[in-house]
């Protein structure tokens, strides 16, 4: 069964069994998803508010946006178990000659990259959504700012967690070229990250004095 698939209750129960999937890489994913929840419901409850009519064509967008990435952190829940799943099977891969030996070292490899690609993936949609939630602070339904700012802070949540989940993947990885360019990525959108977090949680509490 699909994590995604599971109850609310299911998905923590599972998360807590002590088995190496789901973890916090799943975890995050969800957190990614439920941001982009957040931020559709505030464009709902902007859209349709004659006050806030100023702001209706931004936040269509942001609602069809954050609706679209929603779907996007969803499949990345189970994306990032698989992923794991996919480096377990290529350690158990036969190793008793030499031809074996190095088929299944070369398994793992792929399977590392791979097991690197969906936190980074994860990071990349965190910042876009990171870039949502500002303009749901900023502009959307006042009663509705502490939704965007948890939107936010969901977001800024799976950021860093799928940078440390890059970054510890990566040490296992022997191909250099690949490593320099994930490491080099990962360090720019850290950095964007960081400068757009600081830039918009002062909009949040500027919206909750």
């Amino acid at each position: 069964m699909k994590l995604v698939s599971l109850s609310v209750q299911g998905f923590v129960g599972k998360l807590a069994e002590g088995a190496p999937v789901p973890g916090g890489g799943s975890a995050v994913a969800l957190c990614g998803a439920l941001a982009a929840a957040l931020c559709s419901m505030v464009s709902r409850v902007t859209l349709g508010k004659e006050s806030l009519k100023s702001a209706w064509e931004e936040m269509k967008r942001i609602g069809e946006e954050a609706e679209a990435l929603a779907e996007h952190f969803l499949v990345l829940v189970d994306g990032d178990a698989d992923a794991y799943q996919e480096v377990v099977a290529a350690g158990r891969l036969p190793r008793k000659t030499e031809e074996e030996r190095k088929a299944r070292l070369a398994a793992i490899q792929e399977a590392l990259k791979k097991a690197a690609m969906v936190p980074l993936e994860t990071l990349r949609a965190a910042e876009k959504m990171m870039h949502l939630a500002k303009p749901a602070i900023e502009r959307g339904n006042p009663n509705a700012a502490t939704d965007a700012g948890a939107a936010l802070h969901l977001a800024r949540a799976a950021a860093a967690v799928a940078i440390a989940n890059v970054r510890i993947n990566l040490l296992a990885i022997e191909d250099e070229k690949f490593v320099e360019e994930y490491r080099r990525e990962v360090s720019e959108i850290e950095q964007r990250v960081d400068l757009l977090f600081d830039g918009t949680v002062g909009h949040l509490e500027l919206r909750l004095a």
